[in-house]
């Protein structure tokens, strides 16, 4: 069916959307999240808020230890037994996050993933682990840039996106299916756009659109003690 299989990280990982949690921590919630719900939902390029939200934070090394500890506080229901029976069915599991990398990894490791497949935006510090800039040729930094990676990843294999936001849906093609989560955020025009939906709140409920029976019984001898 599938070979790869790339899942987004906020709100659909983890409850929580790392930049609100740090612009939280900043004082500065009220007046960057209607910035990121635009993005989310399409309604303004992810490019032209990613820089100017960072900047008005700028996150240290520290807060970003805090806040991988907070994904992983607030992973979602099922996440990790979805993590282990996509690999248990022989997936290809890769993380795909316009989120923060070092943050991200936290939870990615507590979910058996090794680094090489935590694909986020990296950030630079000074020797004092204060913030110095972002990667700003991450393609994860902008619109359009889940399918640039993803197609990247796949080579020319088959791939599904799982996620809660137009980024994610923007990923068909070059994956041949976007399973919309709506367990965390129900986005209505991510859900017009998904081509299958799961209400949640347990991600569980993705396996059914991205296994077969055969690889679904595969996984659960796989997960089996």
């Amino acid at each position: 069916m599938f070979e790869l299989v790339f899942l987004d990280c906020d709100s659909t990982l983890s409850t929580i959307e790392g930049i609100d949690e740090l612009a939280r921590e900043a004082g500065a919630l009220e007046e960057l999240a209607a910035m990121t719900r635009a993005a989310m939902a399409g309604e303004l390029a992810l490019e032209e808020v990613y820089g100017r939200r960072l900047e008005r934070i700028r996150p240290s090394r520290a807060q970003l230890e805090r806040l991988g500890a907070a994904y992983v506080e607030h992973a979602v229901p099922g996440a990790a037994e979805t993590v282990a029976a996509l690999r248990a069915a022989g997936k290809e599991v890769h993380v795909v996050s316009g989120g923060l990398r070092a943050a991200v990894l936290v939870l990615a490791r507590e979910l058996g993933l090794p680094d090489e497949r935590v694909h986020a935006v990296e950030i630079e510090w000074d020797e004092g682990g204060e913030f110095l800039r972002h990667d700003e040729s991450s393609p994860l930094a902008r619109s359009g840039g889940k399918p640039e990676l993803c197609g990247e990843l796949l080579a020319g294999r088959r791939g599904a996106i799982v996620g809660d936001g137009m980024t994610d849906a923007e990923a068909v093609p070059p994956c041949e299916l976007f399973v919309g989560f709506g367990g965390v955020e129900a986005r209505p025009a991510v859900r017009e756009r998904a081509q299958r939906w799961v209400e949640g709140p347990s991600l569980l409920g993705v396996l059914e659109h991205l296994l077969t029976e055969d690889e679904r019984r595969l996984a659960a001898k796989g997960s089996s003690p």
